[in-house]
């Protein structure tokens, strides 16, 4: 049984998290004491710690596991951990929070949960800000967009984000050798962008002698909670040069619809439409059809990530067999605007009950664990077993790593490639250097969405049914089943509407808070 503190919560507190305690079992084993700390030149014992993570894999590692007691051993720890399936970690770690029998460390796969975040009102975990600095790894392998948009809305950081590449998000992504074809450069502007899906209509990109390609593999999925409007939604970013729904306008946050470039973009997608640039049942298309247009030949352009080249490659290959790595090629930007990621995937908290002394030395084995000789015993496992050196080089055998836990190590402590997003070991070097070389220029500009996190309890309440209603206008506009003035007719009406007012406000409060300004 995994070895925890208690934190206090408060009757009311409990009772507003739904009567989960209910749920929960008996008292939990406590945790050993920490290892003393370093007196007398005398060097601290190992730091003794239970940990709580989600597990993707069938079987979780055992105390005993190579990979694990090396990591421990790295890092000077012993580590008491608590493996919860993936298929059941949202309802144990509410249990959990609401129990108040807390790991010192403990994985939140959402750091703006309403249960974690009410306990972070309530002072239940340790507010780390001021101590980032002093730990090079953290500062340094984590990106600023990831501290930033983990923020809480008083502006301080609460738990450590886990870290992905920020940059080199998911944007648009055409086929070169069209472009070569038709003899037009790479598109930085919608004017631009307009005349090569015109381009990849009527001019035979693939020389078929026939006008059969899909400009652009495009749909708009009311299904899709992140991107309601799907591959579409790039092309109103692009418009209202926002990343997200919110933008700050003139010292307040703005919702995108109420801007004139989101008229604008409507437009432009309606004539994408009626002139066949994108596929005509898009409205029902879901993004596994689109990634199968892309693959069979018939696109020209897709949104998706460069790095994602491998899941596309052989196919196009096997219909156009001059095809290269290269001709996949992603924009840097289009309207001098590209996304960028969030730079994380959930998040790691330390519970108030943890001593400040321990809580350091917790936050110096995460940066410890991150440094590349720690890191890599879990990238690569055993030498020998999990991996061989050839030529200097170390060879994994993913299926032994994978059968000793590797991979799930990931899940409490993970260093991000940068460049993740863009290149791949089994690219070419051609291909590895132009999608590096786009990314880089991509960061000169790229934008991430500023209301990550930002709570309104109105938005929570109010937005959904808002971005129903919103998506099925847009659509039945793309579709000429209404006209543009029905857009302006329920922007007008939904400007005053006193739940918009008054969740603008909300999130042009929470912004301000958290961001100082």
């Amino acid at each position: 049984m995994i070895k925890k503190k208690k934190v206090a919560l408060s009757l009311a507190s409990v009772l507003m998290l739904g009567g989960l305690l209910s749920a929960c079992g008996g008292a939990a084993e406590k945790a050993p004491s920490s290892g003393a700390g370093a007196q007398d030149g005398k060097a601290e014992g190992p730091l003794n710690l239970s940990v709580m993570t989600v597990l993707f894999a069938t079987t979780p590692a055992a105390d005993d596991n190579p990979i694990k007691r090396a990591i421990e051993k790295a890092t000077n720890s012993k580590m008491n951990i608590q493996w919860v399936s993936a298929n059941s970690y949202q309802d144990k770690l509410n249990v959990t929070l609401a129990s108040g029998d807390i790991a010192d460390l403990i994985y939140i796969n959402d750091p703006f949960s309403s249960v974690f975040r009410s306990m972070v009102q309530q002072g239940a975990f340790w507010d780390i800000s001021n101590y980032i600095k002093d730990y090079p790894n953290l500062s340094n392998k984590i990106s600023k967009t990831a501290w930033d948009l983990t923020k809480m809305e008083d502006g301080k950081n609460y738990s450590i984000p886990r870290p992905r590449p920020s940059e080199a998000d998911s944007f648009f992504i055409l086929r070169k050798d069209w472009l070569d074809a038709v003899g037009m450069k790479p598109p930085t502007n919608t004017d631009e962008l307009y005349q090569v899906l015109k381009a990849f209509a009527e001019n035979d990109p693939d020389k078929n002698g026939k006008k059969d390609t899909i400009p652009f593999a495009a749909n708009v999925d009311p299904n899709d909670t992140i991107a309601p409007m799907g591959a579409l939604t790039q092309i109103e970013n692009s418009f209202t040069g926002t990343n997200g729904n919110w933008k700050f306008v003139d010292g307040k946050m703005v919702f995108t619809a109420f801007l004139p470039e989101e008229r604008q973009a409507l437009e432009y997608m309606t004539k994408l439409v009626s002139e066949k640039l994108i596929p005509e049942d898009f409205a029902s298309m879901k993004l596994t059809q689109l990634k199968e247009l892309f693959k069979a030949g018939k696109a020209g352009m897709i949104v998706n990530k460069a790095g994602t080249l491998h899941d596309y490659y052989a196919d196009v290959k096997k219909v156009t067999p001059s095809f290269k790595e290269t001709d996949f090629y992603p924009l840097t930007s289009v309207n001098n605007y590209n996304p960028k990621g969030p730079g994380f995937a959930g998040s790691l908290a330390i519970p108030k009950s943890v001593p400040e002394a321990k809580m350091k030395r917790i936050l110096k084995l995460v940066d410890t664990w991150m440094n590349d000789e720690v890191f890599d015993i879990q990238t690569y496992g055993m030498e020998g077993i999990d991996h061989t050196v050839k030529d200097g080089v170390k060879v994994v055998d993913s299926a032994k790593l994978g059968e000793h836990n590797g991979p799930d190590f990931n899940q409490i402590v993970y260093v991000a490639d940068p460049y993740a997003s863009s290149t791949k070991l089994f690219f070419t070097k051609e291909a590895n250097e132009l999608f590096k070389k786009v990314q880089d220029d991509r960061t000169k500009n790229s934008v991430a969405d500023i209301s990550t996190g930002l709570y309104s309890p109105t938005m929570q309440q109010f937005l959904p049914e808002f971005m129903k209603n919103l998506t099925n206008l847009k659509t039945k506009i793309l579709l000429g089943a209404a006209p543009i003035s029905a857009w302006d007719d329920y922007v007008n009406k939904m400007k005053n509407d006193p739940n918009v007012v008054k969740m603008s406000q909300e999130m042009t409060d929470a912004y301000k808070k958290r961001s100082g300004k």
